[in-house]
């Protein structure tokens, strides 16, 4: 079996598992997020040191002016012009925290160069304060910073490198000062579908209420109000039934959708997907040219030069194109057996899709990565 009958076998494998597993039913809590645990986005701009001649150049004026505002604040007077800031470098400090992260929680921080560091191997990141995007401080970040990887830079002007050495993180490095507030009041519980659909709201409200009575309402096509019942005011009690509403089963619904990333001849499709009849034609036009080496001698005593030259053959080899007839089908399989029986490519799969969307006969949303 050549390469790309393993790709296509690969795809057929993919797309079939895809439709086997989108029929089964999920717990809630794989499906959803409860609104208070909604994760708030934090942000910061820090400076990490203790770099072995790998940060920012003396080009790169705001790490520059950083370093001397921090300097003088600290009570040292230093001259810009005098100031060096290749084992320094600017970052973007990134975290996320929900409402349940309490004061003296630690969390993972992320550090990315923004400057022109070549590395941030070995550094420390300063303390940092991360705030949200209305400006409020919720963390502090400070650590030495992991990359998984290395950067070296050999005496004759190569480098070894081995992971993206701009990006590290700092684990454990945020410790959280203040809490996100919470949303709702304590009798109410809200999920958010992490993939909105109406459909799979209504299999969600409606599982709910089978086991705990009219208890689940559909805000809208994303959000879900459970009533806590008036019954359950302990905390444990509280407690134990978000747990069950959780461990509930239901069988989410799906959207239409191919996904075809053009770079990796990767597809996938959903078990919705339907394809309209059509007439499907798929040929291959080879053009091979080469290129022959002509010599050309002078007579004997003639003092003339040898001459080479070149000469072109052009040869054009046209399949005959394959063509079948689809009738409508159900399922993507039967579209994925018909694609095999043509011998298409990856390549080919992903232009006949594109191909079926301009035409109107893919019934699916082709996404492309």
């Amino acid at each position: 079996m050549d390469t790309a009958k393993r790709l296509l076998a690969l795809i057929i494998f993919i797309v079939l598992a895809g439709a086997a597993g989108a029929a089964e039913s999920v717990r809630i809590k794989d499906i959803t997020a409860f609104h208070h645990d909604a994760e708030t986005d934090l942000i910061g701009y820090g400076l990490v040191i203790g770099l072995d001649g790998t940060g920012d150049g003396k080009s790169t004026q705001f790490t520059l002016q950083s370093l001397v505002n921090m300097m003088e604040r600290m009570g040292v007077t230093v001259d810009p012009n005098q100031v060096k800031v290749k084992n320094v470098a600017a970052v973007m400090v990134t975290a996320k925290i929900n409402a349940s992260s309490k004061p003296g929680t630690r969390i993972d921080v992320t550090v990315s160069s923004v400057g022109d560091a070549k590395s941030l191997q070995g550094g420390t990141l300063l303390l940092t304060p991360l705030s949200a995007i209305d400006g409020t401080v919720y963390a502090v970040a400070q650590g030495a910073v992991s990359i998984g990887g290395f950067n070296v830079q050999l005496e004759d002007g190569n480098r070894i490198v081995n992971n993206y050495t701009l990006v590290g993180r700092v684990p454990y490095g945020g410790l959280v000062q203040r809490q996100p507030p919470e949303t709702g009041n304590g009798q109410d519980l809200y999920l958010d579908l992490l993939y909105p659909d109406y459909t799979t709201l209504a299999r969600v409200v409606n599982r709910i209420n089978q086991e705990y009575g009219t208890a689940a309402y559909g805000v809208d096509e994303g959000t879900i109000l459970v009533k806590i019942p008036d019954t359950l005011s302990l905390p444990n009690d509280r407690m134990n039934f978000i747990s069950a509403v959780g461990d509930l089963r239901v069988s989410p619904d799906a959207a239409a959708r191919v996904i075809i990333n053009e770079k990796t001849g990767t597809i996938v499709a959903g078990q919705n997907v339907v394809i309209s009849p059509v007439a499907l034609a798929h040929g291959n036009l080879t053009i091979n040219i080469r290129s022959l080496p002509v010599i050309s001698q002078p007579n004997a005593f003639s003092d003339g030069e040898t001459v080479v030259t070149s000469e072109s053959k052009l040869a054009v080899l046209e399949e005959k194109a394959r063509v079948i007839e689809i009738p409508e089908v159900v399922t993507i399989s039967q579209m994925a057996a018909a694609l095999n029986s043509m011998g298409a490519t990856p390549r080919d799969i992903i232009a006949i899709f594109q191909a079926l969307k301009q035409a109107g006969a893919l019934q699916a949303e082709l996404v492309l990565l």
